[in-house]
């Protein structure tokens, strides 16, 4: 398992809360009395939902503690579940099923897509948001650092789940969807530096390896890391550094009648 950090993920909450209001805001309903957010993490993300659909039952779903008891501090009134999204399966239906950022760390999408959009009310909508960025020189530079002396043997055969195109997915849930919009797009994110890209990653991408070193290992790790880092994103003349981050976004609704 994966350990996660409310305080580590939460200290680019304005970046990373953005393209999930870019996401509610395209959902097309208007009527919705039912509402989860899957992979909830410290509630971020649960909070746009709710603001959406005030009159809905709004609930959330994480499987970190922690990220649970940050979105229980954010949001005290509200239900929110210690789940995993591979085997979640309440009873019921729901008019929107949210998930930003979360459905990249769970595998098997060619189940799970059309698993979610047959928990769907009639003409509710499924709506998707995953980072599509692992050819992006963040990631390709932690496989490189993975793959060297000393940290080779414990995490050199790591891998993320699989993640598809933008027609995959189209043509995936295109026969069980009336509603189907899929969409990419890049963000540019002025972060503090080097070390600020650094601090963004191990917040997310950066766990996995980082959770299979010991302390030592951690820090050496980090520190190839950096280093290549100031190398793949140079700063510009005032310091920061823009990292481009493009994210995919689904909004699906399951066929009528």
């Amino acid at each position: 398992m994966t350990s996660w950090s409310a305080k580590q993920y939460s200290a680019f909450e304005n970046e990373r809360t953005r393209p999930v209001r870019d996401l509610v805001a395209a959902l097309p309903n208007q009527d919705v009395k039912r509402a989860v957010d899957l992979g909830c993490g410290p509630g971020n993300s649960t909070e746009v939902l709710a603001s959406r659909y005030p009159g809905a039952e709004v609930s959330g779903m994480d499987s970190s503690e922690d990220m649970l008891q940050s979105a229980r501090k954010r949001l005290p009134g509200m239900q929110f579940e210690l789940a995993d999204i591979a085997t979640w399966d309440p009873p019921g239906t729901y008019d929107v099923i949210l998930a930003n950022a979360a459905l990249q760390w769970v595998p098997d999408h060619a189940t799970l897509y059309p698993r979610l959009v047959g928990k769907l009310a009639p003409g509710g909508s499924l709506a998707v948001q995953t980072p599509d960025n692992l050819e992006e020189q963040a990631h390709r530079l932690a496989r490189q650092v993975a793959g060297e002396a000393p940290w080779a043997a414990a995490i050199g055969g790591f891998k993320h789940p699989p993640r598809h195109s933008a027609s995959w997915y189209y043509e995936l849930l295109k026969p069980h969807c009336g509603l189907l919009d899929v969409w990419r797009t890049t963000y540019h994110h002025p972060l503090a530096g080097a070390a600020a890209v650094v601090e963004w990653f191990k917040g997310t991408a950066l766990r996995p390896y980082l959770d299979r070193l010991d302390a030592a290992g951690q820090a050496s790790f980090l520190a190839r890391y950096q280093a290549l880092i100031e190398e793949a994103y140079p700063a510009m003349a005032d310091g920061t550094v823009l990292l481009p981050f493009p994210r995919l976004f689904i909004v699906a609704g399951p066929k009528q009648g």
